[in-house]
């Protein structure tokens, strides 16, 4: 991946004396997907606004590239709260969107033709958004965040609200305008897209960073693997097995969580004689269990040292 298209550095903001973030730094870089992740409440959205200039920080620097402050025709925003203007036509409120930007229109209107027709809407350039369903009128507010081709593009939430064939569309465009060099940075709360879609992520929990790292680092020092059983066991005998922290069962299935010492190979030829088995998988907790475990303080992260994206 290449160079820094946005960095944050000692982010910090209050409002009425109460502090929302404290000393959030991290970058994203050009032609790579990065999560924003927490519970809500955990100082997101306050952190997008000021990237967007929405609002100011008390403290910190942000910078595109190497200056200050991101300028709004370099940047797309795809905010949680859709909101187009319902009685205009499709065609005219992308060229609008483009305009703002100082963007080509007749560019912008050839942009916007393609896209239409990539996302299942073409020939419909002259309805209205109050004539669009939910979902078609989300594709849109996706294509006005996009028309003029950005450096950085931000999306908070973008899948919500849309159903399975939507989301794979979704998923394919975010893919491919980060393999053409842009900068992402994506919050949702569906951890596994983001786990399939990004390639670092940026937890922060009670306005502070928590984790920072690319997924593979996350995952080698947070998610321990866990083993799932199939088979009519008694879940004290796995209980008392070696490396096993705790037995979760569900029916006829044993979900064993094991310590983060464990060498899979050799903890496997120590399985008891007499388990019954028909199926077995081994894998690690995933993003969602870590999530989970850290917004319900079940999990709060008690290492010392903290992952940084290298």
């Amino acid at each position: 991946m290449g160079e820094a298209i946005l960095t944050v550095e000692g982010l910090g903001k209050s409002f009425k004396n109460k502090q929302i973030i404290k000393n959030i730094s991290f970058h994203v870089k050009k032609g790579e997907i990065m999560a924003i992740l927490g519970p809500n409440g955990a100082g997101k959205s306050t952190t997008i606004r000021n990237i967007m200039g929405i609002m100011y920080p008390d403290e910190g620097s942000i910078t595109f590239h190497s200056s200050k402050g991101v300028p709004r025709h370099k940047i797309g925003y795809l905010p949680e709260e859709r909101g187009l203007y319902k009685g205009v036509k499709i065609m005219d409120i992308l060229l609008y969107f483009a305009e703002l930007k100082d963007y080509p229109l007749e560019k912008a209107r050839k942009r916007a033709l393609e896209y239409l027709e990539k996302f299942d809407l073409k020939g419909k350039e002259k309805v209205t958004i109050e004539e669009l369903s939910k979902g078609m009128a989300q594709k849109v507010q996706f294509i006005s965040s996009i028309i003029h081709e950005p450096e950085l593009l931000i999306l908070d939430e973008p899948f919500s609200g849309l159903d399975p064939v939507s989301q794979e569309l979704f998923k394919k465009e975010i893919k491919d305008l980060a393999n053409k060099g842009t900068a992402i940075l994506l919050s949702s709360h569906q951890m596994n897209l983001v786990e399939e879609l990004c390639d670092r992520l940026f937890m922060i929990h009670q306005g502070q960073k928590i984790i920072y790292g690319t997924m593979d680092e996350v995952k080698k020092e947070y998610a321990n693997f866990k083993c799932t059983i199939k088979g009519n066991n008694d879940p004290s005998k796995l209980e008392q097995m070696a490396m096993v922290e705790r037995v979760e069962q569900d029916g006829d299935q044993s979900i064993l969580y094991l310590t983060g010492d464990v060498v899979i190979p050799q903890w496997l030829k120590q399985l008891p004689e007499g388990l019954q088995i028909e199926e077995l998988s081994i894998d690690r907790t995933s993003l969602h269990e870590i999530f989970i475990g850290i917004a319900t303080g079940k999990n709060m992260l008690t290492k010392e040292s903290e992952l940084y994206a290298k």
